[in-house]
């Protein structure tokens, strides 16, 4: 599609007239009438506000000419799992599994092999061919070959410590130790919880990335605990083969 094919059909799945558009990404309706009519085409800021307003890549606006590759783990990407910055505008190098809000997830490159080798592994890859291949990609990344210029010195890891620690002081019965945390986005590990009122309630959102585990319960190998948690809270449940009877454990502020 040409670009202004894609504006017209963003703005028109969104429900939104020409003028509405226009107060937006803060330009007239004349303007906009321009882009779908194939006269002009956005300039780099504007086309930065339409990303933000329709969560779609500028990449996506200028008709996909280019296949998106996150610069951090390899993964192919599509729209829906780019990473967003701390403003909200997408970051077109990045998935949100390496990138959260401006915050890069991962610092230790072997972490990340082990991550990405459990996702691999039994998709036509074995576990040994999936490592290997991880090693060789890896450092041909623009995050990894720049990772002293793009890291934080280490601050997310200490977050992310204080967060194991504050996790294991809550002695939940039958959860092991947690050991480490992976960036989770909300919509894979967003569980419906049926609480004592009868209601069926989530508590994340589908958008936002995480920070939690997977662990086999120390009493029962048919449960696991989940943890999922942020800046704001932390939050621990039990759930069967494919996330089937979930419980809410506990849903703490930090």
């Amino acid at each position: 599609m040409e670009t202004k094919d894609v504006i017209l059909e963003l703005r028109t799945k969104s429900g939104m007239s020409q003028d509405e558009l226009a107060e937006k990404v803060m330009v007239t309706r004349q303007a906009v009438s321009r882009w779908e009519n194939g006269e002009t085409i956005p300039n780099t800021e504007t086309l930065k506000l339409l990303s933000k307003e329709f969560n779609v890549t500028i990449n996506t606006l200028l008709g996909a000419p280019k296949k998106l590759v996150c610069q951090c783990c390899g993964m192919p990407m599509e729209d829906k799992i780019v990473g967003h910055d701390s403003e909200g505008f997408l970051n077109e190098d990045y998935c949100k599994w390496c990138y959260a809000d401006g915050t890069y997830t991962y610092s230790n490159m072997d972490e990340l092999i082990n991550v990405c080798v459990k996702n691999m592994a039994g998709s036509g890859f074995t576990e040994e061919q999936a490592r290997e291949y991880m090693k060789g990609l890896l450092p041909t990344l623009d995050y990894w070959k720049r990772y002293e210029e793009l890291s934080d010195g280490g601050e997310f890891e200490k977050f992310k410590e204080m967060l194991i620690g504050e996790i294991n002081e809550l002695n939940i019965d039958g959860m092991p130790k947690v050991e480490s945390l992976n960036a989770l986005v909300g919509q894979y590990v967003n569980l419906s919880y049926r609480l004592p009122n009868g209601l069926d309630v989530k508590f994340l959102n589908d958008q936002t990335t995480y920070l939690g585990t997977q662990l086999e319960s120390l009493f029962d190998k048919n449960v696991c605990f989940g943890v999922v948690a942020n800046m704001e809270f932390i939050m621990v449940c039990t759930y069967e083969a494919e996330g089937k009877n979930p419980e809410l454990v506990i849903y703490k502020k930090r």
